[in-house]
């Protein structure tokens, strides 16, 4: 009986680092501080943030976007355990599987908008890849799922 009341309260906590609009990428450093990691031509046409203590095939917190209204860095977004996502972006940076996961709070949505968005930006990083560490890295958007 206890297990089942604590699986009702338990939540996944997203914390977006990078709001929608934003030319930076950005990572958390720790307890809410957050530090610019990349300069991008285009502006994130989304939220972007992690969830909370999970790891993903590429080493790093599980990515999500978050789409919807502008929200500030830090804001976090609790997501009841068992909820599904509306959907995935298949991603591989610098050879890596980088999965990231859709969550559609309200507004415009468009899987042609999104894709177009991951396309252009798998380029831009082969070529961030190619200038500054100077190897030629697989970046590619896979598809939406």
């Amino acid at each position: 009986m206890f297990i089942l009341i604590w699986r009702c309260f338990y939540s996944m906590k997203i914390i977006i680092e990078t709001p929608k609009y934003s030319f930076f990428k950005y990572a958390e450093v720790g307890s809410g501080a957050f530090r610019k990691v990349m300069f991008s031509p285009i502006p994130t046409i989304f939220n972007y943030g992690f969830i909370s203590g999970t790891k993903a095939q590429d080493g790093m917190e599980q990515d999500v976007v978050v789409i919807g209204p502008m929200m500030r860095q830090g804001t976090i977004i609790e997501m009841e355990d068992n909820k599904k996502f509306d959907g995935v972006v298949h991603f591989v940076d610098d050879s890596k599987v980088d999965d990231k996961m859709i969550v559609y709070v309200s507004g415009f949505k468009s899987k042609y908008v999104l894709s177009l968005y991951f396309r252009m930006y798998a380029l831009y990083k082969r070529f961030l890849y190619l200038v500054l560490k100077r190897k030629i890295s697989k970046c590619r958007f896979e598809g939406i799922e």
